[in-house]
């Protein structure tokens, strides 16, 4: 009798034609599984993307109780997550992404923003630095220069925005004229702008320079509130440069390059 390759008998052609390259005893096909346009991600998934853990081991923190989406704890298998759902693991916000860093040194020219069609931003410096969905903590006007920090991780951001654990911002501000030394003394003490107590961390001249040259230390995120502090004196700003955020500086960061931050500048930050 005669045989094909593999042993079974030669019957009757069933019209049937396959493809040459088809592995043997290949399986069959199934129809492509549309993916949800949701965005909807397996809770375990979402877990093991964040890098703490491999999906198997992720089941299992889930099991235990572990882990909580909006505040709720999630013992479901399969459970599945929404874009903007809070998940939180032991207590301790995660995100799916892996977590990054990114220090620049801001030119000006740039607006500090992640909209569209504001013309060049800084989102164009750093767009090569990660895959990463990060945003620029804080603010430096277009026409500012100096450090920014760019993140996706929550916990560091919320660092920055507290009024009591702040990351304080070193600046080289430039005024139109020399600041007097009873309003640096006004300033360094704190005052008050309509009912609303304004404080800095520090304010001196800058040695060698003009007293139009002033060193401010602030805890605050934004640069609109250095310009308020200076207005309320009636001073005008020419140049304002963040030479400094907590113990990172500038250094081997030329102007319009950005860095990477180690592992030991981000466990200090996170001690600050």
């Amino acid at each position: 009798m005669n045989r094909q390759r593999g042993g079974k008998p030669q019957g009757k052609s069933t019209g049937k034609r396959f493809n040459k390259n088809t592995p043997k005893d290949a399986p069959k096909q199934k129809a492509p599984v549309k993916k949800s346009d949701s965005g909807e991600i397996r809770l375990n998934k979402y877990i093991a993307n964040s890098g703490i853990c491999s999906r198997r081991e992720a089941d299992v923190h889930i099991a235990t109780g572990l882990v909580a989406v909006n505040g709720k704890v999630i013992v479901e298998m399969g459970y599945k997550v929404k874009p903007g759902d809070e998940v939180r693991y032991d207590g301790a916000r995660i995100n799916p992404e892996k977590k990054a860093y990114v220090l620049l040194n801001k030119p000006k020219g740039f607006a500090t923003t992640t909209s569209e069609g504001k013309g060049r931003t800084v989102m164009d410096l750093v767009a090569n630095a990660t895959s990463s969905r990060i945003k620029p903590i804080g603010r430096l006007g277009r026409n500012s220069k100096g450090l920014l920090l760019f993140t996706n991780d929550k916990d560091i951001e919320d660092k920055f925005k507290s009024s009591k654990t702040g990351v304080p911002r070193l600046f080289q501000i430039e005024l139109d004229k020399n600041l007097r030394l009873e309003d640096l003394k006004k300033i360094q003490n704190g005052f008050k702008i309509e009912g609303k107590l304004i404080t800095v961390e520090e304010i001196s001249y800058i040695d060698g320079a003009s007293k139009k040259e002033i060193g401010l230390k602030i805890k605050n995120t934004g640069n609109t509130i250095i310009r308020t502090i200076f207005e309320q004196f009636n001073y005008d700003i020419i140049s304002i440069d963040c030479v400094a955020i907590g113990h990172l500086t500038k250094k081997d960061i030329p102007r319009g390059h950005w860095k990477h931050l180690s592992n030991e500048e981000l466990t200090m930050l996170k001690m600050i």
